[in-house]
């Protein structure tokens, strides 16, 4: 780790745009080849920073603990760890943001997280544990170690009772403490150029970063999105229709990913963050289709 700014909440207030990418955990030997590989391969694009995920219900503490620390360890990279309430008392909270800090991490999403049966299933806190992520956020930035992220949702979140409220409470986490936002993954414009009017009316002006990922199976992509409130515009459903080699649908997600991306940074947004899903291949196209 050689970066002279540690705090990602600083690079992002730079000016600079922030070009960033998420990974995920692995469960197997085979998974920690191909992480292991992207990360490599995407290091060479000296992005704003990387994150790594945290498992529903914490299921992958260790092992998010574990590569964030070879990334401070042994690439050039910044990592931000992703955290969760689910499952954790404030005490166990406590102790993996000390594990974080002795692992070199000073970058952190703070989240209230997914139930283990999906984020539309009913919400219990864990006893001793945050009812929302704003607590969480409060508990991150009072340690004084951290720059601090919160996630944000173009659509809503699917708990929220509207949009207003849903941004309410993203205004409510940069009150807390709260440095920047990453939205999860949307495939219009407009939603995040929304979300973002929404909370620069309640006179914040936190950066927000758009989510990124393309479409490579578009019923993949539609199922997940039904999951987690996203949804898939009819008029990008239209551009698959006819498309049936694997290659050409590829093809396609890619294209729509680039434009999304020129409309984001055109609009203003502040940079973009991929979801990788452990693979470089695609990200870095639609890199080289933007030529950044």
């Amino acid at each position: 780790m050689t970066q002279a700014v540690r705090s990602i909440g600083d690079r992002i207030r730079s000016g600079e745009r922030s070009f960033s990418f998420e990974f995920f955990p692995p469960k197997d030997e085979a998974g920690e080849t191909q992480l292991w590989n992207a990360i490599r391969e995407l290091e060479s694009y000296g992005p704003t920073f990387v994150s790594v995920t945290y498992g529903a219900g914490g299921s992958t503490r260790d092992r998010t603990v574990d590569i964030t620390r070879r990334i401070v360890e042994e690439t050039s990279l910044l990592p931000m760890a992703h955290l969760t309430c689910v499952g954790h008392t404030k005490d166990e909270l406590d102790e993996i943001l000390t594990a974080y800090a002795g692992a070199g991490v000073t970058n952190v999403l703070a989240l209230r997280g997914d139930p283990k049966e999906g984020p539309r299933a009913a919400w219990t806190p864990t006893e001793g544990g945050f009812q929302h992520a704003v607590e969480l956020v409060q508990l991150v930035s009072s340690r004084g170690q951290f720059s601090v992220g919160v996630a944000a949702f173009p659509e809503g979140h699917p708990s929220a009772a509207s949009l207003d409220h849903d941004a309410e409470v993203l205004v409510e986490k940069a009150r807390a403490g709260a440095e920047f936002a990453v939205t999860q993954m949307f495939f219009d414009a407009k939603d995040y150029f929304a979300l973002v009017e929404r909370v620069r009316a309640h006179g914040v002006d936190m950066p927000i970063l758009p989510g990124i990922m393309p479409i490579l199976n578009l019923s993949a992509i539609a199922k997940q999105g039904e999951l987690i409130g996203t949804s898939v515009p009819p008029h990008v459903v239209a551009t698959f229709d006819g498309l049936e080699e694997p290659a050409e649908i590829r093809a396609n997600g890619i294209r729509l990913a680039t434009e999304l991306c020129r409309d984001l940074l055109a609009g203003g947004a502040p940079g973009l963050h991929f979801y990788t899903l452990n693979r470089s291949r695609a990200t870095r196209e639609i890199f080289e289709a933007l030529e950044l």
